[in-house]
């Protein structure tokens, strides 16, 4: 792609989150994410494949329908209220209706299907601005109306979400239908905590952004998109591979990585709210999610290709990629555990 249209794509971008950040109209608001969406869709559509292609169509009709869908919600509210104010989102239709597009935005279940479909028909660079920049702007808008929004329909969508990223994720061996149900099952771990603790939902999302850049730049480095050639990453780069496995793992939420720190705060919180059942669920759904993870390690690490020899293979190419950014999201992916009383004093 042309340096200068990709600039302006990824400018586009940056002025779309920033819009739907510092807007209080719904109309601003809803001029943001159109322009997020209009700007990732040449991104997605860059490599002219059938696949790519087909992807772009999907995401595109989603993300129109949802847009739509936060158009009528608006209107109607100013239409009951007189007031297009985001803070002022009073009407129990509009509140229902604004949180049904915003779930098809960011992907939550149960209307959570184009997001692994879409996924797969993309390279894993525009796949990680999916799974993370086109986040941001859908969850301004969540965390600014969460109040007035149902509590039990946020629950249901988290508890949904979480059920669904660990089932779904089981059954698969392509690595980005895998990272799209867990973008699906960490959706849910945000949506679950937002009525009680705004703040944790924050780091949350900021912990999965960190994680699954992370993720995404290493699979990008070994040049892997499925678990057979997973298999085959050990004989031909241990230490990212031994990496790998632990950026996997922090992903699952297991200690003393850093992807147990969001995941320990919201079961806190939940314990403090006196919901101990919803707090025993999520732990259960964590597990089921934590499964394919360790499906993966084994895969990576454990287990050696058949195809693989012992002798070094001569035509082996470098990775042009940076690794600078890499190492940098693997360092916060593994280590950020031990701010975890800094961060609470911040949060409480």
């Amino acid at each position: 792609m042309n340096p200068y249209v990709l600039a302006i794509l990824l400018s586009s971008l940056g002025l779309g989150t920033t819009l739907t950040f510092a807007s209080s109209h719904w109309l601003l608001a809803w001029m943001g994410l159109e322009i997020n969406t209009l700007a990732i869709a040449p991104l997605m559509a860059q490599h002219h494949h059938p696949r790519a292609v087909e992807a772009t169509t999907k995401y595109f009709l989603t993300q129109a329908t949802a847009a739509a869908m936060i158009l009528f919600a608006s209107t109607t509210n100013a239409w009951m209220t007189g007031e297009w104010s985001i803070n002022n989102l009073s009407n129990p239709l509009a509140n229902t209706m604004f949180m049904a597009a915003l779930a098809l935005k960011i992907g939550l279940a149960p209307v959570h299907f184009w997001m692994p479909e879409v996924l797969q028909g993309l390279d894993l660079l525009t796949g990680l601005i999916l799974s993370t920049w086109q986040k941001l702007a859908p969850f301004a808008l969540i965390i600014q109306t969460a109040q007035n929004i149902d509590p039990l329909l946020l629950t249901l969508l988290g508890m949904a979400s979480t059920l669904v990223g660990g089932w779904g994720g089981l059954n698969q061996t392509q690595l980005r239908k895998i990272l799209a149900y867990s973008s699906i099952a960490h959706m849910g771990w945000m949506i679950i905590v937002i009525q009680y603790a705004p703040q944790l939902t924050l780091l949350a999302l900021g912990m999965y952004i960190i994680m699954t850049s992370a993720t995404f730049l290493t699979l990008k480095m070994s040049l892997t998109t499925n678990i057979s050639t997973l298999a085959t990453t050990w004989s031909k780069n241990p230490v990212l591979a031994s990496t790998t496995a632990l950026v996997l793992l922090s992903l699952g939420g297991l200690p003393p990585l850093t992807g147990f720190m969001p995941k320990w705060m919201i079961l806190q919180e939940l314990s403090k709210q006196d919901l101990p059942i919803i707090a025993t669920m999520m732990a259960l759904t964590a597990l089921i999610s934590l499964y394919f993870y360790l499906r993966l390690c084994y895969a990576m690490t454990l287990t050696v290709s058949p195809n693989t020899i012992n002798s070094t293979t001569p035509w082996r190419t470098h990775s042009t990629q940076t690794s600078l950014p890499t190492a940098l999201f693997i360092t916060a992916t593994l280590g950020l555990l031990p701010m975890t009383p800094a961060i609470l004093m911040m949060t409480t």
